[in-house]
């Protein structure tokens, strides 16, 4: 079995804290900690680059009402990671802080943001009534697929979830007009599993194993960003992936009580 990819530790516990645990658990960014690099950093993008170059089509999409937001974010990125410690962005490269140089091609813009950060990144347009997902790089799915997400509105995309209620979409779809650029929003979820491996895409209706042994806990940081320009919502995703006998004994105390 191949080497599980972890952190060393969970940035939080968010079954320990109420205003992460309440759907939609919604809270603002502090200045700009909408995209981070971890003690995973190196691991993580080394499966990043793998399935980027041996399988594009399965991690990565792109509708036509997207592409000028995708680089629209690739240029923000850009913009970032030259502020970055660990980063060096050239005019034609960047290396990151594993030290691997990636080539930036602009005609490929999220394929390029994606061997660039840790996040998966998903782009939202309006489409009507709701915002649909239009474009992802998206290389750490947890039990969704890509290929049968992409250009639907987001009640379709979380039909199958548990508790995504009606009424939570239509909270959901407000929060996502009112964003505004500059000013941020994360929730973070977990979930137990006994499988490590980070590239889990499940068919719709497809159930996630019942975890037995409970070896490993699984959260996202997820956060939307307002694209300034094109008006897009960005929607990233942070993984995190660690042991459960590794985590404080609070937090394991507490993981039933949240239902986990």
């Amino acid at each position: 079995m191949t080497k599980p990819i972890l952190q060393s530790r969970l940035p939080l516990s968010p079954w320990m804290d109420p205003r992460c645990w309440r759907l939609p658990g919604i809270q603002p960014v502090e200045g700009e900690d909408w995209l981070r690099v971890d003690d995973a950093f190196a691991a993580q993008m080394a499966e990043r680059d793998s399935r980027i170059a041996t399988e594009p089509s399965r991690v990565h999409a792109l509708l036509p009402e997207a592409k000028e937001a995708a680089a629209e974010l690739l240029a923000i990125l850009l913009e970032r990671l030259a502020q970055t410690p660990g980063y060096r962005v050239a005019y034609d490269h960047v290396q990151r802080p594993d030290g691997v140089t990636v080539p930036l091609d602009p005609a490929q813009p999220l394929l390029t943001a994606g061997r660039l950060v840790q996040e998966d990144l998903c782009l939202l347009t309006r489409a009507g009534d709701e915002h649909q997902l239009s474009g992802a790089i998206l290389c750490f799915p947890a039990s969704w697929t890509l290929a049968q997400k992409i250009g639907r509105p987001m009640t379709v995309v979380h039909h199958p979830v548990s508790h995504y209620s009606e009424e939570v979409a239509r909270r959901v779809q407000r929060l996502f007009d009112a964003i505004r650029p500059g000013q941020a929003l994360w929730r973070m979820n977990a979930l137990v599993y006994d499988d490590p491996t980070l590239f889990q895409p499940r068919p719709e209706g497809a159930a996630r194993p019942k975890p037995v042994d409970r070896t490993y806990m699984r959260c996202e940081r997820q956060c939307l960003v307002r694209l300034p320009a094109s008006g897009a919502v960005l929607f990233s995703i942070h993984t995190y992936l660690v042991r459960v006998a590794d985590l404080p004994a609070e937090d394991r105390a507490g993981m039933e009580a949240a239902g986990l």
